[in-house]
Parts: structure tokens; sequence; C-alpha cells
């Protein structure tokens, strides 16, 4: 089974299961898909991070995250007089780290050739794409950002308009660079042509990126950390990736019997904001590149530090007083799960940070470069200060779980800084109430954070005013909250997908 964004990803991840690849070579094949069909969202000029659960296994993380220029340095940049890295500055580029994390990817685990996989995404930017509804709707809304450079304009906005519903489009340049990397593998991205053309481009716009930045960077792999639920076992990357966020919330989230407080009440809702405004409270403060500053994991989800936190929350009150540092508004990614026969699930987010990314796109390449770098603070002293050869703190973050070392279910929800708030609202919608896997996915969402309190438009009228009593001043989203997808594995090994309707989703299996 596939579910992913878009219907003609998932086939491209479905036909790879069908002619005998497993479920490593069906997420990069998909993946790969939305790098071209859903460029507003991701691409190869972006970062990835999977979770891989096999059979009797327990689970691997890879960490596809790029990192700053070693020439980097935010000092630099506070006496040019910026306070924040904008998220269409060219400081706000970092090295792409998906090409590299998918072939690694392949390389360990999968079974087909990395140019096999490529070829459905090479053959969609030669001859094109139908653009879909979502899609269409983020396109039109970025026109000013990708007029602004005159080879993004000429891209995707050559007519200056943005495509209807329906209409094909193509990107011979992407497709270009898509055979070069399937005919010579990831070092043509990162050391050939295609990174001189990048590095080249961006220098003359003032970065400080440089040839061996990219060269030298490689994926990593690291240790999945994870904490209980309701029985269950929630795993996430560590940081630089905010499943630290999620982990929290689930551990402080498990103290209360969310079943008595009903799925979609004021009750729940605050419960599930306070928490939220608590973690990402701590999150602001302390998740960084854990290579530069200690991130002390253990102690975060401690049972001491959680009692310590929800100690705080009260049933009938907003706290006070949990004011995040500045950091960019939440943001659009992808999101890729697929399950295979001999029992393996596979969580894969791929994300360019911005709808388009930076906006900036290297000259002859067709590669849409992301603005990661402006998850970075200029703050001195702080741990997520801008330094070289850093990973910003990043907020994709793909999630499993496991049941007595079975897994369970795979599944991640898109949208920058909600991405953990999202995940724990979907966990909570299956485990505590009950909820099939799509019931889940569609019910209405909330985000708290700091003073922000945003509801869907699908949160009935009779929710807010017990969240206005307790001090909240809830707003209605501008967009949809995230999208999930998921796959669950029942105890008898039948596959049970869902797939978001708030963007062009769909699960597919066979």
């Amino acid at each position: 089974m596939v579910a992913t964004s878009n219907p003609q990803a998932a086939l491209a991840g479905l036909d790879v299961l069908r002619t005998g690849g497993n479920a490593v070579d069906a997420a990069v094949a998909a993946a790969a898909m939305l790098a071209v069909v859903e460029p507003t969202q991701t691409g190869i000029g972006g970062d990835c991070f999977v979770m891989l659960k096999r059979r009797g296994e327990l689970p691997v993380a890879l960490n596809g995250s790029g990192w700053a220029a070693q020439a980097s340095n935010a000092a630099t940049l506070r006496e040019q007089g910026m306070a924040a890295i904008a998220s269409d500055s060219v400081h706000a580029v970092t090295v792409p780290g998906a090409v590299r994390a998918w072939a690694r990817l392949v390389e360990d685990y999968g079974t087909q050739p990395l140019q096999a996989l490529l070829k459905p995404a090479i053959d969609a930017s030669e001859l094109g794409y139908l653009v879909t509804e979502r899609l269409a709707r983020d396109w039109a809304r970025q026109k000013s950002k990708m007029t602004a450079n005159p080879e993004t304009a000429e891209l995707f906005f050559a007519d200056g308009m943005a495509p209807c519903v329906g209409t094909r489009r193509s990107n011979p340049q992407l497709g270009k660079t898509l055979r070069s990397i399937a005919k010579a593998g990831p070092d043509s991205f990162y050391e050939g042509w295609i990174a001189e053309n990048i590095v080249g481009a961006l220098r003359k716009m003032g970065s400080a990126l440089t040839l061996e930045d990219f060269a030298e960077f490689k994926p990593e792999y690291v240790k999945p950390i994870s904490v209980e639920y309701r029985g269950y076992r929630l795993w996430e990357c560590p940081p630089n990736g905010q499943g630290l966020v999620a982990l929290q919330l689930a551990a402080m989230l498990e103290r209360f019997d969310m079943s008595r407080l009903g799925p979609l009440t004021s009750d729940r809702f605050h419960l599930q904001g306070e928490l939220s405004r608590i973690a990402y409270a701590q999150r602001d403060a302390f998740l960084c590149d854990p290579r530069f500053h200690g991130v002390n994991v253990e102690s975060m989800l401690d049972a001491a530090t959680i009692s310590k936190l929800i100690s705080k929350v009260d049933f009938n009150t907003r706290l006070p007083d949990l004011l995040p540092v500045p950091i960019p508004k939440h943001r659009d990614t992808v999101y890729v799960t697929v399950a295979d026969s001999d029992g393996t699930l596979v969580s894969l987010i791929n994300s360019l940070f911005d709808d388009f990314g930076s906006g900036l796109v290297a000259p002859g390449t067709g590669v849409l470069l992301q603005n990661r770098g402006s998850g970075f603070v200029l703050e001195e002293g702080h741990p997520n200060e801008l330094q070289g050869r850093k990973r910003p703190m990043h907020t994709i973050i793909p999630a499993l779980l496991t049941k007595d070392d079975r897994g369970v279910m795979s599944f991640g929800v898109t949208g920058g800084h909600f991405q953990p708030a999202g995940q724990l609202q979907v966990l909570s919608n299956i485990v505590d109430f009950g909820m099939t896997i799509q019931q889940a996915i569609e019910h209405p969402r909330m985000f708290a954070r700091g003073d922000l309190f945003e509801l869907e438009r699908g949160v009935p009228e009779a929710v807010w005013p017990g969240l206005r009593s307790r001090g909240h001043a809830p707003s209605a989203t501008e967009n949809p909250l995230g999208t999930c997808h998921a796959v669950w594995v029942n105890e008898e090994g039948v596959f049970l997908g869902g797939s978001d309707s708030r963007r062009d989703g769909i699960a597919l299996g066979f």
C-alpha cells in the first residue's frame, strides 16, 4: 500500500510494488514523482527524513537534512542589520539533502536501481503532468514571489499566469537534471555540473555556499527516539528534527484520560492546546543540531520532567507567559508512507519548507532551492544560532508506531511547525477515540503555540466559547492545518490506508 498527497505519485509507488520492488523502492519513486508534480511543496532542492521498520528489527532513522555553508556566520548577518533570515533570502538556502538521502536508502535497503526508480519522475518532467486542485490554488498564491527572479518566472510563470486545474505542465530542465542523476548517480548533483550551476548562481546573489559544502555533505543514520503511548510505542527521528516535541506531547497526553473529554470539544482542544504550547516553548528554547549544542533528549522525556511540565496545566484557564522565540510561520511539505508484503513500513517526508522554497532556481537545472536556513535564529548564543556546517532546527518528522516489536502504523502530518501537534491529534483520534484511519485524518484540527490558537473551519461553533472563556483567542485558519497520510497494519496483516482530502491525496493498495 502507498498513501501520499498526489495520485500520480501514489501510482508511481504502487507500480514499483506491483513489479517486485519493496517499500523502500516505492517510497523513493513516489518521493521523486512528488518532486515533479508538487513543486510548491517539495523537490530535489530540499531535504528528506526517513523512518524505516522491517519485520523483526528495530526502526531505523535517516537524517537527510542539509547544512549551512562552512563560511556562514550569524554575526556577519547581524552586522548587516538582520534580526532574522528572510524566507526569500539567498542566505536561507542550505545544501539540499534529499538526493543523497534517497540514494543511500536505496543502496542500503532497496532492491531496484535508483535509475529505474527515477524514470517515472523523469517522464513526468519531460512529458508533463496534470495540475491538481490544491496545487493550482497554492501556485496562484505565490505569483509575486515566483516572478521576482527571472529564471524562476520563466519556469513557473512564463505566460504571467498560474496554471488552472487540469492544465498540463512540464519542466524539461528538471528532467535533464534527473536524467543526469539517474545515469551518473547522486554525485552528479553534489559534485558535477548541477552543483556547479547551483553554487555559481547562489554565489552571484551573495551566498556563502561553496562546491566543497555540496561535495562533502552526506546523510546520516541516527538512533530513533521513542515513548510509550497507551500500550503502543511512538518512534521519531532525533534532533535536529522536532520529533522530540511529538514525543513530549505524547508523554504528557498519556497522563490524562482523553476518552472522557470527547473528540470535538473545547475541553479536549484546551488540554491539547496547553500541552502543545508547553512543548513548543521547550522546543524553541532547546532544539538544535546536537553536533553543535547538546540536546538532552532523555531529560526532556524523563518522567519527572513530564510531571513538572503538566503540573502547570489548569483545566479552567490558559497558561500565561509561554511565548516562543520568533521563528517563521508553519509551512508545507510532502509525506509518503509505504507498506509491503515483507512487513516493511517506510515513513518518508520531503520538503522545500515554504511553498516553492526560496523561490530561487539555478539556471539550466530546473531545481527549486529550499529556504530551510530561515529556520536558524540570529540571536547570539542561542542553541539554534546560525553556524558553519550546522543544520537548522528542522520541522519535518516522519513517524512510526509499534506494538510488541510489530510495525503497526507508518504516518506523518505535513505543515511545518504544526507537525508534532498534528501527529498527536491523529494518533489520539485513533487510540483514544476509536476512529478509523480515514476518520482520524479527516477530523477537524487545532494548533496552539505561544499566543496562537488556530481552529480549522470545520470546528463547530459550539467549541469556540469554551476556549474563549479559558482565555484563548481562537482564530479560523486561512489554510487547512497540514495533511496526513497513514497505513495501519492490523494483527491479521491487513493494510488499512488513509489519505488527507486537505490535499489531493490517495491511498492505494493491492
